[in-house]
């Protein structure tokens, strides 16, 4: 079962959203810096595998500087992060609307 949650990443004044699955891995990551509330990633799993498995280092490339770097490996303790909390499944969909309108929608 998927999982929604969000943090703080106090440094770089950024809130950190992500969309989990059940193993705990992101499966989309979207990071809002909190100044100005501007999106500055909004990177999906199974956009970087397609892009992995069909295209070229790259096209990659341009998706991360586009979309950003989706995090790796599993989310485990995000609970004890800064101001962590889980959100639902519609204010993540929103959210990620909103950073893939921003960031331009042509992956």
């Amino acid at each position: 079962m998927a999982t929604w949650f969000r943090t703080y990443y106090e440094d770089e004044d950024l809130w950190l959203y992500f969309e989990a699955d059940d193993e705990g891995w992101a499966v989309r990551q979207v990071e809002v810096r909190g100044r100005d509330s501007r999106p500055v990633t909004a990177a999906s799993l199974e956009e970087v595998l397609h892009l992995r498995d069909h295209a070229d280092l790259a096209a990659m490339g341009r998706y991360e500087r586009q979309y950003g770097v989706l995090a790796e490996g599993p989310m485990d303790g995000w609970q004890d992060q800064p101001q962590a909390a889980e959100i639902s499944a519609e204010e993540f969909e929103r959210l990620w609307a909103e950073a893939r309108q921003a960031l331009g929608n042509s992956a």
